[in-house]
């Protein structure tokens, strides 16, 4: 079993010393030499570049670093298994949530969880979508919740809750004084988003170039409450998620632009690896999820 090489090859390859990852594993130098030695002979190939001034890991090192974190991550939740009881709930769950489920749609299905579990403790990375996907896939969560879809081919997703979009403006935009505006009316218009990757963006994206829309600007921020901001100092329009922008709108910081004959919607869905589906946590989280919300 190459475990503790592994575990040896994931902490130099990230400290960039032998010296370093020694005192780091409380193991000798001589030993993280050994460990490295025989996974090269393992998988016939050089991991790292040595030399007396730096270390630089190769490009199959980079390939055996990113399963090496993967094949750790599972040894540590199968130990995890084997400790607790099948019929136990506890323990951590580690869950990635793209910024408008993890702010502002999945705090009460945690409410919700810890009140029926209490002894199961939550670990919350909020990401972009492109982000937590990726996470889940290296096994740095155990779940992830993301807007739209994902690329990543190694996971398994599936779609948990619709949700609807507005477009806003600040009070004093002249849109927000109509009662209805055509599509047309949004040309020409200064727009504030959310970053590339983000499931925000890529809607915003496709409304625009499906509705022939011209851009006069358009301003990235990798913040929902800097969009929300930006949007009530009238520096342009957004497209946001009703979950997101309920308070503003009940103490009137923001407004609604309604578009006639026009409704935004998308799916939020849950995404996880095929390896993760048996664990107990990761089950209760789906049943609750599903419970709380079905399309």
């Amino acid at each position: 079993m190459y475990y503790d090489a592994l575990r040896t090859f994931v902490t130099l390859a990230e400290i960039g010393n032998f010296t370093k990852a020694a005192e780091q594993l409380c193991i000798s130098q001589p030993s993280v030499s050994l460990h490295i030695k025989n996974l090269e002979k393992e998988f016939d190939t050089e991991l790292f570049l040595r030399s007396p001034k730096f270390l630089k890991i190769t490009p199959t090192g980079e390939i055996l670093y990113e399963r090496a974190k993967q094949i750790l991550s599972i040894y540590e939740q199968a130990r995890q298994d084997i400790l607790e009881h099948h019929n136990d709930v506890k323990g951590k769950l580690k869950i990635g949530a793209s910024f408008t489920i993890g702010e502002y749609i999945l705090p009460s299905l945690l409410a919700d969880l810890q009140t029926e579990f209490p002894g199961l403790d939550f670990e919350v990375l909020i990401g972009n979508t492109d982000e937590i996907a990726q996470s889940v896939r290296l096994f740095e969560v155990d779940i992830g919740l993301i807007e739209g879809q994902t690329n990543e081919k190694e996971l398994t997703i599936h779609s948990f809750k619709e949700d609807v979009l507005f477009i806003v403006g600040s009070n004093n935009d002249p849109l927000a004084s109509k009662k209805g505006v055509k599509i047309s009316d949004l040309q020409d218009q200064a727009w504030i988003t959310r970053e590339e990757g983000s499931g925000t963006r890529e809607y915003l994206d496709h409304v625009i170039r499906s509705n022939g829309l011209k851009v006069k600007s358009l301003y990235s921020i990798s913040s929902t409450q800097g969009i929300k901001e930006s949007v009530m100092h009238g520096m342009g329009l957004s497209l946001l998620s009703q979950s997101v922008i309920e308070r503003e709108i009940q103490h009137n910081y923001l407004s609604i632009i309604p578009v006639k004959n026009q409704s935004f919607k998308r799916t939020l869905s849950y995404v996880y690896s095929p390896a993760m589906k048996s664990k107990r946590n990761v089950e209760i989280f789906i049943e609750a999820l599903i419970k709380k919300w079905t399309i």
